[in-house]
């Protein structure tokens, strides 16, 4: 294990300053978990200490794992990565793209000019986004009356592209319709599937969109950061009889449960005998799949959800099949070719298959991409690499 005095200093000091009201954070290499730490309340103001078994929603965290359930389906070839998918699923080829509004301020709508992949689903080319990010999808939606995707009602899958497929990278809804194409093809509901195939051979005995009555006893509370910087303990809870299981950000889970995860991918898709993914798939997954196109920096629509957002600023990055990839070595640390994402309520991981090391924080805090959470998860992957054993 890591010597870790340094690292927990980080963290007691965060919650001191009242940066988080609690925060999981946890480190692993190849000969298993070198740093583990759990520090303040699951509650502002409660009496229950964060732990490491907190059980937290992960939102886009989830991306990774329907990716990887995708890919499983592409091994068994039950789909192929390029082929239209609107000829297994008829909703996806009657999807629009939105061209803008006129005088009214009624949707203009039209064709797509090619059709929707599981590439660029999985690659966040296919043309949808997400209100948070984008005003236009803001204002049909308020338009429409369409709720926006956590609500996780199956009409909200229906929102038009913003752009032609494989034209840009735009964040969007598109591993919610993966988590559609999981259900269809496997016959399963993505609840089950993930049990099955994810969680149960790799033992994420406390990760799954439904809570049980032990995951709820140890659920830490939403916070949101106010505008003098304190935080204020919010209502939130994702639906737990959805319409449809929100394959792009609906998980709960805990930090050991995920850092499982993350070492399955450093194992090229094995861990502890289980097997997820064969190796050679893991390869294309964590290939750029998007040529030259870049991750771009999010610019916020709902300034109450998240702020402007962008990983590594100065660093080009591109996506694989399930995260995205630094294409260069970051400041910090991060390799080149590292793979890295996080979730809206500031959660964030990176694995890096070059030095062997994966790292994941956990907080419930809101909105995304908060600086003071931001800046605690550089300094954690800093010492990481800069104390790293093994």
């Amino acid at each position: 294990m890591l010597v870790a005095t340094g690292v927990d200093q980080l963290f007691e000091r965060a919650v001191e300053l009242g940066h988080v009201a609690g925060v999981v954070a946890l480190a692993t290499n190849d000969n298993g978990v070198i740093y583990e730490g759990a520090f303040g309340k699951r509650v502002l103001g409660g009496d229950a200490d964060m732990s490491l078994d907190t059980v937290a929603w992960i939102a886009s965290m989830t991306k990774a794992v329907t990716s990887l359930a995708a890919m499983q389906l592409v091994e068994r070839g039950q789909v192929t990565l390029d082929e239209p998918l609107g000829n297994r699923i008829p909703e996806l080829a009657r999807i629009q793209v939105l061209e803008g509004f006129d005088e009214a301020g009624t949707p203009r709508v039209r064709s797509p000019r090619r059709p929707v992949t599981l590439r660029q689903l999985l690659t966040h080319t296919a043309g949808f986004t997400y209100d948070i990010w984008s005003a236009d999808m803001l204002r049909y939606e308020q338009h429409t009356g369409i709720p926006g995707i956590t609500d996780c009602k199956l009409v909200t899958l229906s929102l038009p592209l913003v752009f032609d497929p494989g034209e840009r990278w735009e964040y969007g809804i598109n591993i919610d319709w993966v988590g559609q194409v999981v259900e269809r093809l496997s016959g399963q509901r993505l609840e089950e599937y993930f049990k099955e195939h994810m969680f149960q051979p790799l033992e994420m005995h406390d990760t799954g969109f439904v809570l049980g009555d032990s995951q709820r006893q140890r659920l830490a509370g939403m916070h949101f950061r106010q505008p003098d910087g304190s935080l204020a303990v919010i209502p939130f809870e994702m639906e737990q009889n959805p319409e449809f299981f929100m394959g792009g950000g609906g998980l709960y889970s805990t930090g050991p449960d995920y850092l499982r995860f993350q070492r399955m991918i450093l194992g090229n898709g094995e861990l502890d005998g289980a097997r997820i993914l064969q190796p050679e798939t893991f390869a294309e997954v964590n290939k750029n799949q998007i040529g030259d196109l870049l991750v771009r920096l999010l610019v916020t629509a709902i300034p109450t959800a998240s702020n402007d957002a962008e990983f590594m600023p100065g660093v080009p990055k591109k996506w694989g099949l399930a995260y995205q990839i630094n294409a260069e070595d970051s400041p910090v640390g991060r390799s080149a070719g590292s793979l890295a994402w996080g979730g809206l309520a500031n959660t964030y991981y990176w694995i890096d298959p070059k030095r062997r090391i994966a790292g994941v924080i956990i907080t419930q805090t809101l909105p995304f991409a908060d600086q003071p959470v931001l800046d605690l998860f550089e300094n954690f992957e800093r010492a990481i690499y800069a104390g790293r054993s093994g």
